[in-house]
């Protein structure tokens, strides 16, 4: 598969908005499922947003009711949109791809977390400040 490649990282101000997206050229990323993560400096790497094959998507609570998940499948590209970015936002954004998403005992799909996902791009800063 060829790499996954995240772009539209940037430094905005307190309440802004960036759109972030991850180019998926291969030829079945369109059937695969797609997370956006983030990770900033001394934490771990947390599941941000998740999208399957039918559209469906997770997100994490923190981010819930400000970033939206979606793609374009012709264009072959997610998208993370971002809006009332916080402080706490800044990290560096990574796009991940899996074949499929599992669930827990319990039902749960398991789309943001990070050892689900195979495929991984090397990352989009975004940096918040107030």
């Amino acid at each position: 598969q060829e790499q996954l490649v995240e772009s539209g990282g940037g430094s905005v101000q307190v309440g802004g908005s960036l759109r972030l997206s991850c180019a998926a050229p291969g030829d079945t990323y369109d059937t695969y499922c797609m997370g956006w993560f983030r990770q900033a400096p001394g934490k771990e790497r947390e599941g941000v947003a998740g999208i399957n094959a039918d559209g469906s998507t997770t997100y994490a609570d923190s981010v819930k009711d400000r970033f939206t998940i979606f793609k374009d499948n012709a264009k072959k590209i997610v998208y993370l949109q971002m809006h009332d970015l916080k402080p706490e936002d800044s990290a560096m954004y990574y796009c991940a791809a899996a074949r499929e998403c599992g669930y827990s005992d319990y039902g749960e799909w398991q789309a943001l977390l990070p050892n689900e996902y195979n495929y991984w791009g090397r990352g989009t800063q975004v940096a918040v400040s107030s």
